[in-house]
């Protein structure tokens, strides 16, 4: 019986394990290390942008309705702090926040505790580079060191080190398709 409750139930079920998984490991965890010393005055002002249904013939609507990931717009300059040297992102910058499989959306919303970290990181994605407030100063990046920062900045402002490795994890196994995508349209 609880073998059948965990198969017809199997979404919650493997979001109680990570959860359990996760309490585990920070119960005995003692690290308390530095990463990337991220810090912000002010929560970025960002506005949806309309998902497009309703030009869409009625299956092009469901399947953009079902598949169609939301993304945002940033409306003013968002200024952050790694390691006390100011950063920003420019108004207009749009993105789909942190890319988390639709099955596991309700429980984890893209913009929701991986925001801050989906958001450096989805700019550095798409221009390989963040810049720095002083004369615009361009600091190029690779894909494997602005996944690091995602996981960095994400586990300073949630302290949830399970999911945010898993969130790396899967970053590392399957970031080069959005990377080279972007890489492409340069």
């Amino acid at each position: 019986m609880i073998l059948d409750l965990m198969i017809t139930f199997w979404q919650p079920v493997v979001v109680a394990v990570l959860v359990l998984i996760g309490f585990l490991i920070s119960k005995f965890d003692g690290q308390g290390e530095e990463r990337v010393n991220f810090e912000y005055t002010e929560m970025p002002i960002m506005r949806p942008i309309v998902i497009d249904t309703a030009t869409k013939k009625f299956w092009g609507s469901i399947w953009l309705w079902l598949t169609g990931t939301r993304r945002w717009e940033v409306v003013e300059d968002w200024y952050y702090f790694l390691d006390g040297e100011e950063y920003v992102i420019e108004k207009g910058f749009e993105f789909d926040g942190a890319s988390v499989p639709k099955f596991l959306a309700m429980w984890l919303s893209p913009v929701g505790v991986l925001l801050m970290g989906g958001l450096v990181h989805d700019y550095g994605y798409k221009y390989a580079e963040l810049v720095k407030t002083d004369n615009n100063t361009v600091v190029p990046k690779t894909q494997k060191e602005l996944d690091i920062l995602f996981r960095d900045i994400c586990i300073e402002q949630n302290g949830f080190k399970v999911l945010n490795y898993l969130a790396y994890w899967a970053l590392c196994l399957a970031g080069f398709v959005a990377w080279n995508g972007h890489r492409k349209n340069d």
